[in-house]
């Protein structure tokens, strides 16, 4: 009995050595893993946020949305502009030659007409430019949301795949354990409650595993689509940083409220109410036009019957005048645009307020973060150096094989806590800059 349990022990010695050289080597190359780009040639963070802009549909309708409201300034102003028009025509005519508009039945006609002074259609204009301002403004905010989104998937997914490297050795470290655990609960040395959890800790890394490779594929799927690359195309992503200027989260603030997307769409908007009033006021004012008119008559409409002179080639030209005298029209008008741009201006200092609060909140946010990366990074670096210490009283025979492998544990956790809130400090500046509109900086 005493020579089983001399070479039992032996057996244990070596497998506790075995185990401890490969936990060894786990924890010297753990930091290592996790720095190290993953093999091969991986897409960057800019090219990935690149790539999703030029070929991203949502920010091509936008940019067609804005082209279709420029076409529509044009055609406000085009009445502004020389308007020649030429036509031609058949009709029949009883008694004095009138034609069916009211004005003398032609073979030809030329027709010029150009505004000169009309404050009504000009405000037309004006409105119609501010509305080509907020189509450019909603492409920059597709932009900066498909920015925001490729940006975050990317992050996410190399530190899903880091984090999943992670796992895979711990499954490693805890099938050993675990086989370990069982050969010395059939010895006698060990109590079976010791397999059950040796079982449930390596049940709760499969389910981790499992959970990872479930959000990795949903990532490199989202990502695939964004970048519009095909369903099996190998997806390389590098772990790195947010290329920041470096400037403290807080120095955004200020220019948060002039910097805006939302913000400068309210303007936008209240500038275009303030066109359309200034148009409605300017109304009560007469309107100036050029008006111009070339006719080739016919003498079987029987003008030399009802003129003592007939002549063929007839030319009017002048200015139109519309004076207003009494326009129920003008009234309404302007009390609607005063309403209108009231509300427009409220609606600005509430966006004002909105994205400052807002922007404020987020800065905060940053600041935890950014305090909580450092606290999950000294609580890594205190694993790191508790395993070493566990490692060498291993050697020494003054630790067991459980403790090195409850340190070797607890480092992974660690990581994987050190790489959640590596995440979470990325995710807070990304909104960050997008709520401050500095957020294109990514795809440049």
């Amino acid at each position: 009995m005493k020579t089983h349990n001399r070479s039992s022990l032996a057996w244990a010695a070596r497998m506790m050595a075995a185990v401890a050289l490969a936990l060894a080597e786990l924890a010297a190359s753990g930091v290592v893993q996790a720095q190290q780009p993953l093999p091969g040639q991986p897409l960057t963070l800019r090219q990935a946020v690149a790539q999703a802009v030029d070929r991203s549909r949502e920010v091509a309708l936008a940019r067609l949305r804005y082209e279709a409201a420029q076409r529509d300034v044009a055609l406000s102003r085009s009445q502004f502009l020389p308007n020649l028009y030429a036509g031609s025509g058949a009709a029949y005519s009883s008694g004095f030659p009138l034609a069916a508009g009211g004005g003398a039945p032609a073979i030809v006609s030329l027709t010029y007409n150009q505004a000169l002074f009309d404050p009504l259609a000009r405000s037309e204009v004006r409105a119609a430019q501010q509305r080509v301002e907020q189509q450019r403004l909603a492409m920059d905010s597709a932009r900066d949301a498909l920015i925001v989104r490729v940006a975050s998937a990317y992050l996410e997914l190399a530190k899903v795949r880091r984090s999943r490297e992670l796992v895979l050795r711990e499954r490693q470290g805890a099938a050993r354990i675990l086989a370990f655990t069982r050969q010395r609960a059939e010895a006698g040395l060990e109590l079976p409650i010791e397999v059950t959890r040796a079982q449930l800790t390596a049940a709760r890394i499969e389910q981790s595993i499992a959970r990872l490779e479930d959000r990795e594929d949903s990532l490199a799927e989202q990502l695939r689509a964004d970048l519009r690359l095909g369903p099996d195309q190998p997806l390389e992503v590098a772990a790195e940083d947010l290329p920041l200027s470096g400037e403290p989260a807080a120095a955004f603030v200020d220019q948060a409220v002039q910097d805006s997307i939302a913000v400068r769409q309210a303007v936008s908007e209240r500038e275009a109410m303030a066109a359309r009033l200034r148009g409605e006021r300017g109304s009560r004012w007469p309107a100036f036009s050029v008006t111009g008119q070339y006719n080739v008559l016919a003498k079987f409409n029987n003008y030399d019957v009802f003129f003592n002179k007939f002549q063929r080639n007839n030319v009017v030209a002048g200015v139109q005048i519309r004076i207003p005298i009494f326009a129920a029209r003008t009234s309404a008008g302007v009390a609607a645009a005063q309403a209108n741009l009231a509300a427009a201006e409220m609606a600005l200092e509430a966006r004002r307020s909105e994205v400052s609060l807002d922007v404020r909140h987020r800065a905060r946010q940053g600041r935890e973060t950014e305090t909580a990366r450092e606290v999950a990074r000294l609580e890594l670096e205190l694993a790191q150096q508790n395993l070493g210490v566990l490692q060498a009283r291993f050697n020494e025979g003054r630790a067991s094989l459980r403790d090195l492998e409850a340190a070797q544990l607890d480092q992974n956790d660690k990581w994987l806590a050190f790489l959640d809130a590596d995440f979470a400090r990325q995710q807070a500046q990304l909104e960050l800059l997008r709520a401050t509109g500095q957020v294109a900086q990514l795809a440049q």
